[in-house]
């Protein structure tokens, strides 16, 4: 049983940067691949970023390309988020999530855990 703590969410200015933290604990995490999912009052939970096991491949939803960027350290069990260039349109509950396997990245439905979540709210 995998248990993920999201950190680093908070209030900042459109136009500036957060750094989120997802740390893993209760299994083998460079076994997992590890995804960023956000979900807005009122709508569905989107994809954000993801990265397979080994760091090596990542993968960005269009909407957070160029200004997001995921990374992991297995020797920290964690995974982050730097978030740049934040707009008011960024704001959500951010989740990480955890699969040992998935076909596609982007699908929440592939994980099989999942942290609590933490707020980032962009103000304008």
């Amino acid at each position: 049983q995998v248990q993920l703590v999201e950190s680093g969410g908070g209030l900042v200015q459109a136009g500036g940067s957060l750094r989120l933290s997802c740390a893993a604990s209760g299994g083998t995490f460079s076994r997992y691949a590890m995804g960023w999912f956000r979900q807005a009052p009122g709508k569905e939970r989107e994809f954000v970023a993801a990265t397979r096991w080994s760091g090596g491949s990542t993968y960005y939803a269009d909407s957070v390309k160029g200004r997001f960027t995921i990374s992991r350290d297995n020797a920290k069990n964690t995974v982050y988020l730097e978030m740049n260039s934040l707009r008011p349109e960024d704001t959500a509950v951010y989740y990480c999530a955890a699969t040992e396997w998935a076909r596609r990245l982007s699908d929440y439905l592939e994980y099989i855990y999942w942290g609590q979540g933490t707020q980032v709210t962009v103000s304008s």
